[in-house]
C-alpha cells in the first residue's frame, strides 16, 4: 500500500540536518499513575492537568492515562445516568479551553455515548483540538470486573479484516463551542504523526489472545499506548509484566502503561506501576505502591530506530507485516519526535530489569495505602479496633502502624505537591490545625484506638501481647470486660415470658451453661449461643466507642469531634469456612486483611517485626490461633474447631473458585496434590466408627466438610464486611464469588459421585 507507506516515512525538506534526524528519530513519551477517585470530576481533573503539566516541562510530546481517569475507575451504576457523562465531557472541555494541550498529544480515558450506546474510550487531544475517539474493544467482565454491566464493546466485523472503517461522532456543544469541530472520527484508529504512528489499546485488551496490538504493529504502528483501571492481587503484577513484555517482544514496538494508584471508592486498590517498554525491555517504571504522591508521571526516551531495525530484521514478522490488513490512520499535523538538535543532547533511557515486590511487601503497602486513602477521604478521625492480641487483629493494627509510617516518610522525603497534600489531609482528619506528627507513633496515637475487650476465657498471654503491640506502635489502647454484657443478655432472656404457642412458661429452659466439651446437640446449641453473645458484644462495643472515643480523649486539643471507622480483622480463610460469628466484632466498616489468607498473614507478622521495627509480631505468629470463647489460648485452637487447617482450606478455596471445582472435581485434583505423606486433619462430622480409614476416604471426607461447611455458612458471606481484594480465592459475596446463599449442604448427586470415585479406585488396586 504506496499510500500507507508514505504516511509512515517521515518527510523532510531534504536538507542534511531532517535526514540525520530520521538517523536518531528520539521521542521522549510520557506516562503516568493517578490516584483517582469515582465521581471527583473536580478533583480527576486537576490530577489529569497536573500530569499533563509534568509531562509538558520534562519535554515529552504524548501524555497518556489510566483508564476512565476523568470519571475514576470504580463509578459503577453511575455510568448509566446521563448526567456523568456530560460532567465528564465538561472536564475535557476544561482541558481543551487551557493551553495544556498544546504541543502534546494527550490520550484521554473516560465514557462517551455515541448513537445511544455507551463505550469505555480513549479520547486523543492535540492543540486545543479533538483528535479522535477510540472505544474499548474487549471488556473486562469477570472476577471484579462488570464493564458490560455499564458500556457496550466497540463492534468488530469477523467477516472482515482488521477493525472496521471510522464513524463520525458528533461532538457535545460543550466542545464544539471550543475547537469549531462538528464531528471527529470514532472506532479503531492509529494516529499518523509526521515522524510515526501511534494507536491505543485499553487494559484487558492486552489480556487476550488475539490482542490489538499484534494487529497494529504488524500495520506499522510504532507505539502502543495502554491506559489501564487493573487492581492489585497479590503475585498478580508478574502477569501483567510478562504480557507488556510480550507484547513487544516478538513485536517490537513502543508500550506505555498506565493505570490508577489508590483506593477509588470500593475494594479494590489499583497498584500503578505505569511502565514503558520498548523491543521486550522495561526502560522506565514508576512504582506500584510507593508514596503517598497522587501524581506520579514516568517519562521515557525511546529511540524509534531500534524499532525499526527490530522489525525489519525479523525476516518472518515482516513477511506477515506485507499482507496485514490495513488500520485507518488519523493524520495530524504534528512530530513526536525531538528536534535535531535536542536529540544530539539525549539519549534512549536505558533498559533495566522491571522491579517486583515481595508478597510481604505487597500486602504491606498495598492495604495500609487502602487504609490511608479510605480514611482521608471518608472524613472520619481515624479507626477503633478490637485488638485480641491474635495473629488477624495484630496483622490489622500493623497495617494501620505502616500506614503511619508511609504518612511521616512522605512527609518528610516526599514531593513539594505531595507533602503539602498529604500535611492538609494529616490535620483535617485529626482535626488539629497546626498539628505536624513528629514520628509515625505519635500520628498513631491520633488515628488508632484499640481496646482488649476481655472475657472470663481470655488469657493473660493474649492481654499481654495486645498491650506490648499498642505500646511498640504507639495507638491508644485500652480494656474493657464484655462478661457484664454477655450477662445482661441472659439474664434478660431468663426473664422471657412465654405467651402463645402451647409451651408451657415453667417448662421453658432460661439458663444455657458453656461446656468446654460438649457431648451432644442440646450442649453444642448452647455452647454456640454462648459464644456467639460474647462476639456479637464485642461488635455492639466497637461500635459504641468508635462514637465516643474521639469525644472522650480529645481534651484541650481539639474540640471537633468526629467519630472513628470501626476495623474488622477476619481472613479470607475463615470467611470461606464461615469460621466466625455473623455479626460480630469481624462485622466492621473495613476489613483490610479479609482477602488474605493465614499462612501469608503469619509469614507477614514475621516480616513485618523484622522489617518494620515491631518486634511483639514475632511473638504473635508463633502462637497457635485461637477464638478464646469457650477457653484461653491453647484450650480453644482453630484448626481443631473447623476439622482442618488453615493450609487444607486454602488448597480447598483454590480449587472451588480459581480452578471451577465442583466437589468430584476438587476430590480428584486434591487426592493427587495431597499424595506426599502429609497427615491430614480430623473430621469433626465423621468419628469413632465413621472415621475414614483410607487415604483416598480421608481426602473425600475433607472435601464433603468443606463444601457442607461452606453450604450451610454461605448466608454469612452476605453481611461480609467490605474487605481489601487480596487472594484469588476470595469468597466475597458482593461482587468476586456470586453464589446463591441458601445451598442443598447434602450435595447428594456430588458426594455420591465422591463415593463412588473412591470405590473404583479401590477396586483399581485390587483392595476389598
Amino acid at each position: 500500500n504506496p499510500h500507507r507507506e508514505a504516511q509512515r516515512r517521515p518527510p523532510g525538506p531534504g536538507d542534511k540536518a531532517a535526514g540525520r534526524s530520521v538517523m536518531s528519530s528520539l521521542a521522549r513519551l510520557a506516562t503516568c499513575n493517578l490516584n483517582q477517585w469515582a465521581m471527583d470530576f473536580r478533583g480527576n481533573l486537576e490530577r489529569i492537568e497536573a500530569s499533563i503539566r509534568e509531562a509538558k516541562a520534562a519535554g515529552c510530546t504524548f501524555r497518556t492515562g489510566p483508564e476512565l481517569e476523568v470519571t475514576g475507575y470504580s463509578c459503577e451504576d453511575s455510568f448509566l445516568e446521563a448526567d456523568t457523562l456530560a460532567h465528564a465531557w465538561e472536564s475535557l472541555a476544561a482541558l481543551l479551553a487551557s493551553d495544556l494541550t498544546d504541543g502534546i498529544l494527550c490520550d484521554i480515558g473516560m465514557p462517551v455515548m455515541h448513537r445511544n450506546v455507551s463505550y469505555n474510550c480513549r479520547v486523543v487531544l492535540l492543540n486545543r483540538r479533538v483528535v479522535g475517539v477510540r472505544p474499548k474493544v474487549c471488556l473486562a467482565n469477570d472476577g471484579n470486573y462488570r464493564e458490560m454491566r455499564y458500556f457496550t464493546p466497540w463492534f468488530i466485523d469477523p467477516t472482515s479484516p482488521g477493525y472496521g472503517a471510522l464513524e463520525q461522532y458528533y461532538l457535545p456543544r460543550i466542545v464544539r463551542e471550543l475547537t469549531g469541530q462538528r464531528t471527529v472520527p470514532i472506532g479503531i484508529f492509529a494516529v499518523a504523526a509526521l515522524d510515526t504512528a501511534l494507536a491505543f489499546e485499553t487494559c484487558e485488551e492486552l489480556f487476550t489472545p488475539l490482542a490489538p496490538h499484534i494487529a497494529l504493529s504488524l500495520d506499522g504502528v510504532e507505539i502502543i499506548a495502554n491506559g489501564s483501571g487493573s487492581h492489585h492481587q497479590l503475585r498478580k503484577l508478574q502477569t501483567r509484566i510478562d504480557l507488556v513484555r510480550g507484547a513487544t517482544a516478538k513485536a517490537g514496538g513502543v508500550y506505555l502503561y498506565a493505570n490508577q494508584k489508590g483506593c477509588d471508592g470500593g475494594r479494590l486498590y489499583f497498584d500503578g506501576c505505569a511502565m514503558a517498554w520498548v523491543n521486550g525491555e522495561c526502560v522506565a517504571q514508576g512504582s506500584q505502591f510507593e508514596g503517598l504522591d497522587e501524581v506520579e508521571v514516568v517519562v521515557a526516551t525511546v529511540s524509534l530506530s531500534d524499532v525499526r531495525n527490530f522489525r525489519a530484521s525479523f525476516i518472518a514478522r515482516s513477511s506477515q507485516a506485507a499482507s496485514a490488513a490495513s488500520i485507518p490512520r488519523v493524520e495530524v499535523d504534528f512530530a513526536l519526535t525531538l528536534p535535531y538538535a535536542d536529540q544530539l543532547c539525549s539519549a534512549p533511557s536505558r533498559p533495566s530489569p522491571p522491579r517486583l515486590h515481595s508478597a510481604m511487601e505487597e500486602i504491606a503497602l498495598g492495604p495500609s495505602g487502602w487504609l490511608w486513602d479510605y480514611l482521608r477521604r471518608s472524613g472520619q478521625r481515624g479507626y477503633f479496633l478490637p485488638l485480641s492480641g491474635g495473629a488477624d487483629s495484630s496483622s490489622t493494627a500493623a497495617l494501620v502502624a505502616i500506614m503511619c509510617q508511609r504518612v511521616v516518610e512522605e512527609l518528610g522525603a516526599g514531593s513539594e505537591r505531595s507533602r503539602s497534600r498529604v500535611l492538609a489531609d494529616v490535620r483535617r482528619v485529626t482535626k488539629r490545625a497546626d498539628y505536624t506528627p513528629p514520628d509515625w507513633r505519635d500520628l498513631c496515637g491520633k488515628v488508632l484506638v484499640t481496646c482488649y475487650m476481655a472475657s472470663e476465657f481470655s488469657g493473660a498471654e493474649t492481654r499481654a501481647r495486645a498491650a506490648l503491640l499498642a505500646e511498640q506502635i504507639g495507638c491508644l489502647h485500652t480494656s474493657i470486660s464484655i462478661d457484664g454484657m454477655r450477662s445482661a443478655v441472659c439474664e434478660t432472656f431468663a426473664a422471657m415470658e412465654v405467651h402463645s404457642g402451647g409451651v408451657r412458661s415453667e417448662a421453658v429452659r432460661r439458663r444455657p451453661e458453656m461446656k468446654t466439651k460438649p457431648r451432644d446437640y442440646a450442649e453444642l446449641t448452647q455452647n454456640l449461643a454462648l459464644q456467639n453473645i460474647q462476639a456479637r458484644s464485642r461488635m455492639v462495643m466497637a461500635y459504641f466507642m468508635a462514637q465516643l472515643m474521639p469525644w472522650a480523649t480529645d481534651g484541650d486539643e481539639t474540640t471537633a469531634g468526629g467519630s472513628l471507622l470501626v476495623l474488622g480483622s477476619a481472613n479470607v480463610d475463615e470467611a470461606l469456612r464461615g469460621y466466625y460469628t455473623k455479626y460480630d466484632c469481624s462485622a466492621a466498616d473495613l476489613n483490610p486483611i479479609g482477602g488474605v489468607n493465614k499462612r501469608d498473614l503469619k509469614a507477614f507478622l514475621e516480616w513485618a517485626g523484622r522489617e518494620r521495627g515491631i518486634g511483639v509480631l514475632a511473638r504473635v505468629a508463633d502462637a497457635p490461633p485461637s477464638a478464646e470463647l469457650t477457653g484461653a489460648e491453647g484450650a480453644q485452637l482453630d484448626e481443631e474447631d473447623m476439622g482442618m487447617s488453615y493450609d487444607e482450606l486454602a488448597a480447598l478455596g483454590y480449587c472451588r473458585k480459581v480452578e471451577r471445582c465442583g466437589p468430584l472435581s476438587t476430590f480428584l485434583k486434591l487426592r493427587d496434590r495431597w499424595a506426599d505423606g502429609r497427615a491430614l486433619t480430623p473430621s469433626i462430622r465423621a468419628r469413632g466408627a465413621a472415621a475414614p480409614v483410607t487415604f483416598d476416604e480421608q481426602v473425600a471426607q475433607k472435601v464433603k466438610d468443606f463444601y457442607f461447611y461452606h453450604a450451610i455458612n454461605r448466608h454469612k458471606m452476605t453481611t461480609l464486611t467490605p474487605s481489601y481484594h487480596a487472594e484469588s480465592y476470595s469468597p466475597d459475596d458482593n461482587r468476586f464469588d456470586l453464589r446463591p446463599f441458601l445451598q442443598n449442604a447434602r450435595f447428594d448427586e456430588q458426594f455420591k459421585a465422591i463415593d463412588e470415585a473412591v470405590a473404583a479406585a479401590k477396586a483399581a488396586r485390587g483392595e476389598s
